[in-house]
């Protein structure tokens, strides 16, 4: 079955994006990023923004994002997949990186949520459009709860230091 991903959440004041590789079925299920309860995503934010994320509708967590200048969206647009894992991940298409760039006047990095989505980090890098060293890029580690090595500390301090060096902190 052909799975089809999710909008990007983006805004002219976008300063870092967020790169997942694909949702996982309850993200798709409930159209939310991150929407998978064991997911630290939100969690790391809330942590980080001293807010309580979880607790808002997904429209207004969507605009805490916006107004703190960070995007999201996902490598791939679409793919074959059964369950949710990235290694079950087949036939995909990358997502149009040069529209994107249109819509983000102001992007200066890109934070892949995962490995699966930093395979790909030098094609959207190129599709982005971006002058040598202007964007910059970062591997966070998934936020995935299959990413069970790392902590809920350990990912919240590696992705702190992103956000605070693109003052989103």
């Amino acid at each position: 079955m052909r799975l089809t991903g999710l909008a990007p959440v983006v805004s002219g004041q976008a300063r870092l994006l967020v790169l997942g590789s694909f949702p996982g079925a309850r993200s798709l299920a409930q159209q939310q990023y991150y929407g998978h309860p064991q997911n630290h995503f939100w969690k790391i934010l809330s942590a980080l923004w001293g807010m309580d994320l979880a607790a808002l509708d997904y429209p207004a967590r969507i605009a805490a994002l916006r107004e703190r200048g960070l995007a999201l969206w996902d490598v791939y647009a679409a793919c074959e997949r059964e369950g949710s894992l990235d290694a079950a991940i087949r036939n995909a298409e990358v997502n149009d990186f040069a529209a994107l760039a249109r819509h983000c006047p102001r992007l200066e990095a890109v934070a892949h949520n995962g490995g699966e989505s930093f395979r790909h980090a030098p094609a959207v890098i190129a599709a982005l459009g971006a002058e040598a060293g202007r964007i910059q890029v970062y591997k966070l580690p998934s936020t995935s709860p299959a990413n069970a090595s790392w902590s809920f500390e350990r990912k919240r301090g590696a992705w702190e230091a992103v956000l605070r060096r693109h003052h989103l902190l």
